[in-house]
């Protein structure tokens, strides 16, 4: 019988959202579910009946109900949600227009504002007078080269505000990397701001925004907006550019009106990561995003208003848009931009300190390089309003479990939570009402028929297997961009399993119905036929103090394949064979003999992707003789060099 590591007193238990919710369910059904466990079930059982639920606890804002719940629901893709309903995602998010915090924004040069729900609305307003005056309309898309600051935020709601369609990147992405994403989609309007700032140093964005619309002949209007400059500028960008202010213009607020738009009307597109080829240009609809957002906001992770919610992100990573939607609940939203270890590793806890935070959502490569570096944010700072910590973007591994409960707080909701830019939403996430075990995402998602396949597609409990989904949900894309017949849709997902969702990732359901995430399946190594996640590497080297970082990929050799391991030593470190040697046992010792790699090569840098995701796939391709597509994809493409034509790879 496992031990939990946390588990929500009665008092917790009994006024969670989690739990109303369920009492309405009984009450409304005359049902007895007694736990979370049942309400599962119930959900996917009775899916129209639950997502109909979610829209009245949600209390969806609406002009027009709904005809049905969800038509061709065996249609796996194709079921149409909520048919007949009108409705805008921005009037959702700008329900409360009263005086308390809706946007609290850090950055790491020390700055500080904030933006009241009505300031935030009427922001809202005059930018989307500035859009229309644009000729921006329904449909037209909106895009952000922009840091993290408040203004993103405004800009999407007033686009959403019109039936416009808003994409973002991060302005670390280089101009390539750019064009591969909104030259695909044809945007009319830019925003950018002067330059961002990263551990204390200042970076030009208005130059590579020139280079950007030198190929982008559809954009009509570029806004520039000040944040690092001390006086407004608009550089050298082709065509017609203004400043933030002049684009706002009168500071009198005009009327805030929302057009009333479809359930999948388009909202969000959304990318992926483009190592492999030109990125997938996933499109979101209003009422998806919307509904999944709140199920997993007000139920897995319980917020109110009184909340205040941070999470780590970036403008091009989809957890930026999964926090923002938070405005729906009334919490506030607590947004950073700039390096989190800077000027100190302290910031983001200073933050959560002053600013009262009650869910922090970071990643678990920033939990690791925290505890690496010594800090124990719980000795140090008073977070006695912090009641859950959310991790995604890797697996966290046990260990990780431990860090948090030892050295951030004792009593809270860890909730490691996975899903991704696909479904804009999680598969498995938290439950405030339920238990935390060691290295177990605590629950699937309510509404969400996920199972582990085995390689014949069967179902299978306690094993690993590779992650689907087998019934249609309101979040899943309504369609690829430029992909009218479905093809490239159908071929992402339905292939390896048909009319089922594969996600490409490898994981166990527990006994306990808990989830255990192994790493990505297109990544999975197969040593002589047997399949092991990369995390399950990862958990074990990651831990070792001599170790800052790691990646494994398959090698091809022989007929078979070989586990390679590449570890950047941690700094002052000289990698040798009693290190090797170290890192072997360790693995050999908690994982298995399977798992202990055939080569393990000292290297200067780990790749990753811009999002902070490790670029496995990357890495096996060059050692293969393969190409690189969208280096551009990278934060730091020029690791990818080191791995090229390696002497260790041919003995």
């Amino acid at each position: 019988m496992k031990t939990p590591l946390w588990s929500p007193s009665r008092a917790q238990v009994d006024r969670s959202n989690m739990t109303r919710f369920r009492e309405m369910i009984n009450r409304r059904h005359t049902l007895s579910l007694a736990n979370y466990g049942e309400l599962y079930q119930w959900s996917i059982d009775c899916p129209d009946l639950f997502w109909a639920a979610m829209w009245d606890f949600g209390e969806i804002v609406h002009s027009r109900p709904y005809d049905t719940v969800v038509q061709d629901f065996r249609k796996f893709p194709g079921a149409e949600w909520f048919p007949g309903t009108r409705m805008n995602f921005a009037e959702n998010l700008l329900r409360y227009r009263d005086q308390r915090p809706a946007v609290v924004f850090w950055g790491e040069a020390g700055e500080r504002r904030e933006l009241s729900y009505q300031e935030l609305a009427g922001l809202t307003a005059r930018a989307a007078r500035g859009l229309k005056q644009a000729g921006v309309g329904e449909g037209d898309r909106v895009v952000g080269f922009i840091p993290n600051i408040p203004e993103a935020v405004v800009a999407m709601l007033a686009a959403a505000s019109l039936g416009a369609v808003w994409s973002s990147c991060s302005p670390d992405f280089g101009i390539q990397g750019v064009l591969d994403r909104f030259g695909q989609i044809r945007p009319k309007v830019l925003f950018t701001a002067d330059g961002y700032r990263y551990n204390g140093k200042r970076f030009d964005s208005l130059d590579p925004v020139a280079g950007v619309l030198g190929h982008i002949p559809s954009v009509d209007l570029t806004v520039v907006i000040p944040y690092t400059r001390e006086e407004p500028s608009t550089g050298a960008a082709p065509g017609k550019v203004m400043t933030w202010e002049t684009f706002l213009g009168p500071e009198q607020v005009p009327d805030l009106t929302f057009a009333q738009r479809p359930f999948d009307h388009p909202l969000f597109i959304m990318y992926s990561s483009g190592t492999t080829g030109l990125p997938k240009c996933m499109v979101h609809g209003v009422g998806g995003t919307l509904i999944q957002h709140l199920k997993e906001h007000l139920l897995h992770g319980d917020v109110k208003r009184e909340d205040r919610i941070f999470y780590f992100t970036t403008c091009g990573w989809m957890m930026w848009n999964w926090l923002v939607s938070a405005l729906a609940t009334g919490a506030t939203v607590l947004i950073f931009d700039g390096n989190p270890f800077y000027p100190d590793p302290d910031i983001l806890w200073r933050m959560a300190e002053q600013e009262g935070a009650t869910v922090f959502g970071t990643s678990a490569r920033y939990l690791a390089a925290l505890e690496n570096a010594g800090i124990k944010p719980g000795s140090r700072f008073d977070l006695k309003a912090l009641r859950m910590i959310t991790s995604t973007g890797s697996p966290l591994p046990p260990e990780g479990f431990d860090y948090v409960y030892r050295d951030i707080k004792r009593d809270l909701c860890l909730a490691s939570i996975s899903g991704g830019t696909d479904i804009i939403s999680c598969f498995a996430l938290g439950n405030p009402a339920g238990p935390v075990f060691r290295g177990e995402l605590q629950c699937r998602g309510l509404g969400m028929k996920v199972q582990a396949f085995d390689p014949e597609g069967h179902p299978v409990i306690g094993q690993k297997g590779e992650l689907v989904c087998t019934a249609p949900a309101p979040s899943m894309p309504i369609y690829f961009w430029d992909d009218e017949d479905g093809r490239k849709y159908r071929s992402a997902y339905f292939e390896s399993f048909p009319g089922v969702w594969s996600h490409g990732d490898y994981i166990e359901i527990s006994e306990t119905g808990g989830v255990i995430i192994y790493g990505r399946s297109d990544a999975t190594l197969n040593p002589g036929g047997v399949r092991i996640g990369t995390a399950e590497i990862y958990r074990q080297v990651e831990t070792l103090p001599e170790i800052s970082d790691s990646l494994v990929i398959a090698q091809e050799w022989q007929g078979d394949q070989r586990v390679v391991l590449f570890v950047a030593p941690a700094p002052g470190v000289t990698f040798d064979q009693a290190l090797a040697d170290k890192i072997k046992a360790v693995i050999r010792k908690n994982a298995s003999p399977r798992h202990v790699p055939a080569k393990i090569i000292p290297v200067a840098d780990i790749p990753y992707t811009i999002s902070g995701k490790k670029v496995e796939i990357a890495v096996r391709n060059i050692i293969h003789g393969k190409p690189v597509l969208n280096r551009d994809a990278l934060k730091n493409p020029e690791a990818l060099d080191a791995y090229a034509n390696l002497e260790e790879l041919q003995k």
